[in-house]
């Protein structure tokens, strides 16, 4: 995502964890003003699609125009359905068990495993209560309507994709694995995000409010794991490394 800070070292990778001057640096952390952006274009898209106000009117269009490709009904469905599972949890969460696995085995730390469940528990809350909160159904039901049924706002495949992938990047920027690694990571932070919430909305599977929101909830999620990690995740682990030092 653009506005978020770097922590690239320059450094052999994969040689050593980051040390304390380097714990200063969080890579992909939303930066403030990113962070504001995001908070008022989840407030003021959620204030209008409850007043029934012109970006549903606008959903209401690109949907109907979108269902005109019949793409749920052609060839380019499942390969289209593909990309929308680079905001899948099944998928993501494979790729993080690989990082995980590697970086607890090659550092001997739990950090990484932390961040990642941290992120999945305030991703499972936050979406899920802004889903059943606002009620708004899916382009198929047909129409943008806000009852007890819908689950579609936001997209918790977009917000997962920002969220976990943002994550994803953090950890292999930190911990200096290969250079390639580090590539791949930041092109997925930021072309999966985007690639799902179009093969989303393409398929008229999410308006494209959407997507959008589930992006900005998921800039924010990503923000609160920072915080979070920086007041008391590695914290926690520095306590420990002063006690068993001791």
């Amino acid at each position: 995502m653009t506005g978020v800070t770097s922590g690239a070292v320059r450094r052999r990778p994969g040689t050593s964890p980051p040390d304390a001057a380097d714990a200063d640096v969080r890579v992909g952390r939303p930066s403030r003003w990113l962070l504001g952006a995001a908070l008022v274009v989840t407030v003021v898209v959620t204030v209008d699609l409850l007043g029934r106000g012109v970006l549903e009117r606008m959903d209401l269009r690109v949907s109907e125009v979108v269902s005109g490709w019949g793409l749920k009904d052609s060839a380019a469905y499942w390969p289209v359905w593909a990309v929308t599972q680079l905001g899948g949890r099944g998928f993501i969460l494979i790729v993080l068990t690989g990082l995980v696995g590697y970086l607890g085995w090659r550092f001997r730390t739990v950090v990484p495993l932390v961040r990642v469940l941290l992120a999945l528990v305030l991703l499972t809350v936050v979406v899920y209560s802004l889903k059943y909160g606002t009620g708004r159904t899916a382009p198929a039901y047909p129409g943008s309507f806000f009852h007890r049924d819908g689950a579609s706002y936001p997209s918790g495949h977009v917000a997962n994709a920002v969220l976990m992938w943002g994550v994803a990047r953090w950890q292999v920027v930190q911990y200096r694995l290969a250079a390639w690694v580090q590539r791949t990571a930041r092109v997925l932070s930021v072309a999966g995000p985007v690639a799902t919430g179009v093969a989303m909305v393409s398929l008229d599977f999410h308006w494209v409010t959407d997507a959008v929101v589930g992006a900005a909830v998921g800039v924010l999620l990503l923000g609160v794991v920072h915080l979070l990690d920086a007041v008391l995740v590695s914290r926690w682990v520095g306590a420990r490394a002063g006690r068993s030092s001791a």
